[in-house]
């Protein structure tokens, strides 16, 4: 008898631990997916100020379809924002350019021989 309130004892302790454990995962979890969200919302005030309303229009729609080239864009973007070489807003054509620019696909040769 006193096994099992040992026993007892034991897995209430280890359970409590456990749940413990998850509450504080979900709490750094929690807290990983807000600085997440709010990185990502200043990257978008700081390329929202330096392309024209079109651009952004057209950045937008452009990374439902191709995120990895948008993010390359905005990278650039962001960078030459930051080192103060840009000094004026990037129009749509210039976007378009620069989309156009990352997404050519490069040519693969394979020889056999």
């Amino acid at each position: 008898m006193t096994d099992d309130r040992e026993l007892e004892e034991i897995r209430r302790k280890r359970l409590m631990d456990l749940q413990n454990q998850a509450a504080a995962n979900q709490a750094v979890q929690e807290r990983e997916e807000a600085q997440r969200k709010a990185a990502e919302k200043e990257r978008q005030e700081i390329v929202k100020r330096y392309v024209t309303p079109e651009a952004y229009e057209r950045l937008t729609n452009v990374k439902l379809v191709r995120p990895e080239i948008v993010e390359n864009v905005e990278n650039q973007i962001i960078m030459l924002a930051q080192s103060g070489r840009l000094n004026r807003q990037i129009n749509d054509a210039e976007v378009k350019s620069l989309l156009a620019r990352l997404s050519e696909k490069r040519e693969t040769r394979i020889e056999r021989r």
